[in-house]
């Protein structure tokens, strides 16, 4: 550039940056949401970037819930984020339903580093909510985007034979593998 500044990713400042997830079943391209989930959609543009997803798998098939990634390898090894733990964002606004995609996490609402799921279907139950005089809050997982394009090949994810196996309750027998993952237009 002849002003001499660096040209800035195309990412940066747009609201809703398209990851593709470029599958050995196909393309899945998510839209996300930076309004409603911040640091979320920072932290995964940021893996996305550094090609984190690359070369991991679908490690949890759940026909009727949900299809999760981004922690296992093809080999079982899990790939480590020196990443801290995202806040949880649940509280956004957005629900759990058929075609979004939320972080994963363990019990502990902010636990939520790279792993995250497509819902297959409505999943409500997994929404933030709020305290009421009767119930705690309920911390919810976080929705940061929601499939655009290959919607067919997340529901033919679904229906891949699983097995149990040490990496979840339910492993694809035969891998299913993100070749690669880029921001579109990146």
């Amino acid at each position: 550039m002849e002003s001499g500044r660096a040209a800035l990713p195309p990412d940066i400042g747009n609201p809703t940056p398209r990851v593709v997830l470029e599958t050995n079943m196909g393309r899945i391209v998510m839209e996300l949401d930076r309004e409603s989930a911040p640091q979320t959609v920072e932290s995964i543009v940021s893996h996305v970037q550094n090609q984190f997803y690359d070369g991991l798998i679908f490690h949890r098939v759940r026909p009727g819930f949900m299809i999760q990634a981004g922690a296992f390898t093809v080999e079982g090894q899990m790939r480590q984020s020196s990443s801290p733990m995202l806040p949880n964002e649940s509280d956004n606004g957005l629900s759990n339903e058929r075609g979004t995609v939320a972080m994963a996490r363990r019990d502990d609402p902010n636990s939520a580093s790279t792993q995250f799921f497509i819902n297959l279907v409505d999943n409500t139950y997994l929404d933030y909510q709020p305290q009421t005089a009767e119930t705690p809050v309920h911390w919810g997982y976080t929705v940061f985007g929601r499939v655009v394009e290959g919607m067919d090949v997340v529901d033919a994810i679904a229906q891949v034979p699983t097995q149990r196996g040490r990496l979840s309750e339910a492993v694809p027998l035969q891998p299913i593998i993100i070749e690669r993952a880029y921001v579109e237009g990146g």
